[in-house]
């Protein structure tokens, strides 16, 4: 986003790290990680907001979805960019909780099937991340791909919705150690 909007925000801390919940006059414009990519969502410049309606209420929303209390967001969203990428990340608030799409199925479903990558690229860019679940599209084998989170962060979401981790986890100590 450019020019001269100013944008309220605030930080949450989260299972997944420090998220920076940010918000325009229109609703919540963008979370973003913690080691975000400088310039992967253009905002305006920020304000910190202790009591802005938009931020308590997102923070309310993610609170619980963090608890495992909450599988479906309500809070209002303002996107901008292209009418393409605002086009993929309305379609990524379709996908069901503890479910996931390919970007070949997100790619179909705005009718461009060829437009495979370039859904990728707008995927990568979705300013306002697990509220418009990009964590929830995975390869066509249904692995793991690019996060602006991180993979781990992904892992970590998807098994909090119900999905098995797609890789085991690291094991530690002795498997064949007996108790004595």
């Amino acid at each position: 986003m450019t020019g001269t909007a100013t944008f309220a925000f605030r930080y949450l801390p989260s299972p997944v790290g420090r998220l920076t919940l940010v918000a325009g006059d229109e609703g919540l414009a963008a979370i973003l990680w913690e080691n975000d990519r400088p310039g992967r969502v253009r905002l305006g410049p920020l304000v910190p907001a202790p009591d802005h309606p938009v931020l308590n209420e997102a923070e309310r929303q993610l609170r619980a979805y963090f608890g495992g209390e909450l599988t479906v967001f309500d809070v209002p969203l303002s996107f901008t960019g292209t009418e393409f990428q605002k086009q993929v990340w309305r379609a990524l608030l379709t996908i069901p909780y503890g479910e996931v799409r390919s970007y070949s199925d997100i790619a179909r479903q705005i009718g461009k099937p060829a437009a495979v990558r370039a859904v990728g690229a707008a995927n990568g860019r979705n300013p306002i991340s697990i509220i418009a679940p990009c964590h929830r599209v995975v390869g066509m084998d249904g692995s793991l791909t690019g996060f602006a989170g991180g993979l781990e962060a992904k892992d970590y979401l998807l098994t909090l919705e119900g999905r098995r981790p797609a890789r085991p986890p690291a094991i530690t100590g002795d498997l064949f150690a007996t108790a004595g």
